[in-house]
């Protein structure tokens, strides 16, 4: 993990909540993998404030570019949102533990929810490359916060977007959803981002299934390198409960041993 110091080439709006930031990554020569986040400082070093640097996953992966999705609300991610192309900024990473996919895995599902269907859109990217069939469930408000739709598309065999709106996101239907695919396609492995109910969902009918399973968790960070303990979460790793955190030890972890309640 370094602190590098890279070029936007692009920080556009894309919906009502959410911006696409790319910057130059060619500087970069540590290997990313799907499911990693960087710690992007949002503000130059002449300025302390806000003094923590803000977590990212990453969206896409490129031969000279990295991409980020993220929602600008608070007062780092709204200071980030002025970046312009050509202005340097400050990545710290790559960190965390990232998605891994099991030799001979030939079908894979995709359940994510918000800006938890970016994390996942670089996994299904990976996924493609090794020619596996991606299908996915993509969760959602309303429409216009279905992110990265169109990118996970291009990747996958088929995608199926639920929303709040179409009042087509509760629960149950999502239940039906999956074990529908399941029992169609023998899915071979499934991961999750983004929504603490739907990885509940996912973790209670993969043990059931006995298929591998993994969730990118999402929780706060204020220093992203394990020293402030501000992201821990409990696990159960082989009948033990576990205090571990996000950061270092995750935010990837088998989704069978996230206690989530």
């Amino acid at each position: 993990m370094r602190d590098y110091h890279v070029t936007v080439l692009s920080n556009k709006q894309v919906s009502n909540r959410y911006w696409h930031l790319i910057v130059d990554s060619s500087d970069l020569k540590e290997a990313i993998e799907p499911g990693q986040f960087f710690n992007i400082k949002s503000t130059d070093y002449q300025t302390y404030y806000p003094l923590l640097r803000r977590p990212f996953s990453i969206y896409r992966i490129k031969e000279d570019t990295l991409e980020f999705l993220y929602k600008a609300e608070g007062a780092g991610t709204k200071q980030l949102a002025t970046y312009k192309p050509g202005q340097k900024i400050s990545l710290l990473g790559p960190a965390g533990v990232s998605y891994s996919i099991p030799k001979n895995c030939k079908k894979i599902l995709l359940l994510a929810r918000g800006v938890g269907i970016a994390t996942l859109a670089a996994l299904a990217q990976k996924a493609d490359q090794m020619n596996i069939e991606i299908y996915a469930i993509l969760s959602a408000r309303n429409k216009d916060d279905l992110l990265a739709t169109k990118t996970i598309e291009k990747y996958c065999t088929k995608v199926y977007c639920v929303t709040e709106e179409d009042k087509t996101s509760d629960v149950e239907h999502v239940r039906r959803m999956i074990h529908d695919l399941i029992k169609t396609h023998h899915i071979d492995a499934a991961y999750t981002c983004g929504s603490r109910r739907l990885s509940m969902l996912l973790q209670k009918i993969t043990k059931a299934n006995g298929i591998t399973s993994q969730v990118a968790l999402e929780e706060y960070m204020a220093c992203g390198m394990g020293v402030c303990y501000s992201c821990v979460c409990d696990i159960k790793r082989q009948g033990v409960m576990q205090t571990v955190k996000s950061c270092e030890d995750g935010p990837v972890f088998p989704l069978e041993e996230v206690i989530f309640e």
